[in-house]
């Protein structure tokens, strides 16, 4: 069988110049990488996010993650290819992939099989620059704060009470905690630091919630870094380097354009996690799509009730937009894991192990209709299940009056998601047109909020806070930015905070430890159990695996 790189070479590819045409944009309005990248210049993308709203948004979820897979970027393409297939002209708006994960354990994001986004290899790496280009705005502020505190200049800033990491877009534990600025005066003031990865800056999240140059500004103006040493805090603003940040950036603001393997335009744009962060593509590429198609496929990462909560309760108010439908991806494979089959095991047939997983998928289902969106379940059938399996599943979505179909994207591109498109649109285009509910209102006291995204999306009973988290709740009163949303970090493995729950936990407390305040993206970032801004390598990482010959083609990507 050929793997996802074999596969995407398979594909040739249409030029880029043709595929933007397909959606109004000229060749004169692109900034090219190559033949089959582009960026989209800024003069052509005003004129386009001018324009009203054409297209139906459709949000593409899964149930809780697993080892075994769950296949929801793939699903997300093969829907695009599958729209197209039935008449549309859809686009499919994505995160870029982070090199963390790609080197890491899960590998790249470019989709897989025969629902590919390509060119891959170019994708999965460097792209087109654009995290490198966060990265490198993120470690300019990092450098500017460090120099205040070298000459003591103006601002006496705080040594111990500095809130701003480093970043780096790579899985590397050992760069967590650190002490710098040792080897004498002349090398700065030494103090604790350390690096989360690119994806977790708060450049990231700001760079997808943006609108425009000035709103980039003057995000990154707002940016808390640190606190002087009589407690007021200090902001990028304070050391006017916020735009010489966003100069890096000027570039990385502007969406990308590429196409998936049948020639459906994708828009890849930032790569914020959701276990982290708000976890969508930016809000730019989601507004353009929405401009110059009938239907946006998107996703938001990891389970709902991670990248979908936020995605209804900060991504999609920030971006004036609203899903008109939830497509949920579930797997037989995963729905055996979480009705406890371990990995070893999943491929003998278990109707019954799938039943009872279920749960998992029911508790995903009942949080969708908590924003008044209809859902979709997309079966995503893997060569292995058996019809049995396949019937177990349809009865759980019959049991929560949830529409369904099984999609084959992986073997069968959008030909395997013609019966998904089919449902979609049928769902879309009969159903009422609604703007969804958010979850909380963003004026509530922090604690309500957090509450109740922990009490309605994971089931938990109660939260519970560390003596440092109830030192960042004050601090968040006494500097006014208790009406922001909560961005919480956790898990993705459970619905809890413990990634060791699987299925439906019941009867647990969700730990909030502390409480970070991003008030450039606009956003508390409640951190929870033991979660972590910066990934580690797993014990076999995907770089073994990717290798390069003599004339310059790379293999082992997946």
């Amino acid at each position: 069988m050929a793997n996802d790189i074999e596969i995407a070479r398979s594909y040739t590819l249409r030029p880029i110049e043709e595929i933007a045409a397909g959606i109004g944009i000229g060749k004169e309005d692109l900034r090219n990488y190559g033949p089959y990248i582009a960026k989209i210049r800024q003069p052509a993308l005003s004129k386009l996010l001018e324009k009203p709203q054409r297209g139906k948004l459709i949000l593409v979820s899964a149930i809780t993650p697993t080892p075994a897979g769950e296949g929801k970027t793939t699903t997300s393409i093969a829907l695009a290819q599958g729209l197209a297939r039935t008449g549309k002209n859809p686009i499919v708006a994505l995160r870029e992939p982070s090199l963390g994960p790609v080197f890491g354990i899960k590998g790249g994001a470019t989709g897989g099989g025969h629902s590919q986004v390509l060119p891959m290899e170019d994708i999965n790496l460097h792209f087109t620059g654009d995290l490198h280009a966060v990265t490198s705005a993120h470690n300019l502020i990092a450098a500017a704060l460090d120099n205040r505190l070298h000459y003591r200049q103006g601002l006496r800033v705080s040594p111990r009470d500095v809130l701003w990491p480093r970043v780096m877009d790579m899985n590397d534990r050992a760069l967590r905690s650190m002490v710098i600025g040792l080897g004498g005066s002349s090398h700065g003031v030494p103090r604790e630091c350390g690096f989360d990865i690119t994806a977790a800056s708060e450049i990231m999240a700001i760079l997808c919630l943006s609108t425009g140059y000035e709103d980039l500004k003057n995000r990154i103006a707002r940016i808390l870094l640190a606190f002087t040493e009589d407690g007021d805090p200090v902001r990028v603003a304070d050391l006017k380097v916020q735009g010489a940040a966003a100069a890096l950036l000027r570039e990385a603001l502007l969406p990308n354009l590429v196409q998936t393997g049948e020639g459906v335009p994708a828009l890849i744009h930032g790569g914020p996690f959701a276990n982290i962060a708000q976890g969508a593509n930016s809000v730019m590429a989601t507004n353009l799509a929405l401009r110059c198609s009938d239907y946006t496929v998107t996703e938001a990462g990891f389970g709902f009730d991670l990248g979908a909560e936020k995605f209804f309760d900060i991504v999609a108010p920030s971006g004036g937009f609203s899903p008109d439908a939830v497509v949920l991806v579930a797997t037989v494979r995963a729905l055996k894991m979480h009705g406890e089959v371990p990995k070893s095991e999943l491929d003998r047939p278990d109707p019954a192990a799938v039943a009872k997983g279920g749960e998992n998928l029911e508790k995903h289902l009942e949080n969708i209709a908590k924003f008044r969106v209809p859902a979709i379940v997309a079966i995503n059938r893997f060569p292995g299940d058996t019809d049995e399996e396949i019937e177990a599943v349809r009865k759980i979505c019959e049991s929560k009056n949830a529409a369904y179909a099984v999609s084959t994207g992986w073997a069968d591109g959008g030909k395997g998601a013609v019966a998904l498109a089919e449902e979609v649109s049928r769902v879309c285009e009969t159903g009422e047109k609604g703007k969804a509910a958010r979850l909380y209102d963003w004026k509530l006291p922090v604690e309500e909020k957090i509450a109740i995204v922990a009490h309605e999306i994971y089931g938990a009973e109660a939260v519970d806070y560390t003596t440092e988290a109830k030192k960042d709740l004050r601090r968040i009163q006494k500097l006014g930015y208790g009406e922001l949303p909560v961005c919480i970090a956790k898990t993705q493995s459970s619905l809890s905070d413990n990634p060791r729950l699987l299925g439906r936990p019941k009867d647990f407390l969700v730990t909030v430890r502390r409480i970070l305040i991003s008030a450039g993206a606009g956003f508390l970032v409640p951190l929870t159990g033991d979660i972590l801004r910066m990934p580690g390598l797993p014990r076999v990482p995907a770089a073994e695996n990717i290798d390069i010959d003599a004339e310059g083609n790379i293999s082992g990507l997946f």
